[in-house]
């Protein structure tokens, strides 16, 4: 086996179709994880949850920033328990065959890019099983400086990673006992954490609410949907404070000449500047093609 072997990271997302970094690790743009950064998890979840990935989201994690909302790409890792054959086997594969330095966690962290963060399927271990303390989080902020961790298992040295800038740790539990009796299997390679499933390159979103792992060739779809989600409340709220519309107009399908009323809207102020990249037509034709199916049905007397 390899630890993060291109040819098996490629074989396992074939759906994206963008940038790979060197290690065939999906590379989703910079500019949808900007956007991703500023749309809530609900939004998220629902373009997932209608797309057939229904074990994307885990809640039950701690957090070291509650308040901070977290957004990178992933690489992932996962550990089993230790027995002595595998475990100095691969050990001494990764420091001869790859030249890896340290531990197991260590190989993961030094491999870390800007906007990563490290998903780390530990197998529920908190006690020696603290992947990462103050020292290793100190490295995840210098390499990724807007990433973090998401640790299906324990961390230490909390009170140090609290005053740690710029990033955000999610874990089960913590405990001052150093990581232990365990064997990492793989690098970027399929990965769970409690009831999700991570992939090597998904978009992790990680929220008061918990984390979301994003399929990267959804990522873009996820952020649009969600930004149009978020101009049309915002319009909607406009225009009933303005009492132009009911809220039985607002809530059901728009028609043709709101859906007119909101382009205008859209192009002349400034509360929806950061949405005018958004396109409509769809929604228009849709709204156009009932509107004539209604009419059509009328019965003239």
């Amino acid at each position: 086996m390899k630890y993060d072997n291109p040819e098996d990271i490629i074989q396992l997302t074939p759906l994206w179709q963008g940038e790979r970094f060197a290690n065939g690790r999906p590379r989703v743009s910079d500019d949808v994880l900007r956007r991703m950064a500023k749309i809530t998890l609900e939004e998220a979840w629902g373009t997932l949850w209608n797309h057939g990935y229904a074990f994307q989201f885990e809640g039950d994690l701690k957090i070291v920033h509650p308040n901070q909302v977290m957004v990178g790409r992933a690489v992932t890792s996962v550990l089993v328990p230790k027995r002595p054959d595998l475990h100095e086997t691969l050990l001494s594969y990764g420091h001869q065959q790859e030249d890896r330095k340290g531990f197991f966690n260590q190989w993961v962290i030094d491999t870390l890019q800007e906007d990563d963060i490290v998903v780390v399927d530990l197998f529920d271990k908190v006690h020696q099983g603290t992947f990462v303390g103050g020292n290793l989080s100190t490295a995840i902020a210098s390499k990724t400086k807007r990433g973090g961790a998401v640790i299906w298992g324990g961390i230490r040295d909390n009170q140090q990673i609290v005053d740690i800038e710029g990033i955000n740790v999610f874990y089960r539990g913590s405990d001052p006992t150093a990581i232990a009796d365990v064997t990492m299997v793989g690098i970027n390679s399929p990965c769970r954490i409690g009831k999700a499933i991570c992939l090597p390159g998904d978009v992790v979103l990680g929220t008061p609410s918990g984390v979301l792992f994003i399929p990267p060739h959804l990522a873009e779809l996820t952020v649009v949907q969600a930004e149009k989600s978020q101009v049309r409340d915002i319009f909607g709220f406009v225009r009933l404070r303005e009492d132009i519309y009911t809220t039985a107009q607002i809530d059901s399908p728009w028609t043709v000449s709101i859906w007119n009323d909101f382009t205008a809207w859209l192009d002349s102020t400034q509360e929806s500047a950061e949405y005018r990249h958004l396109t409509w037509d769809q929604e228009l034709e849709d709204a156009m093609r009932t509107e004539t199916e209604g009419n059509s049905g009328q019965v003239r007397l």
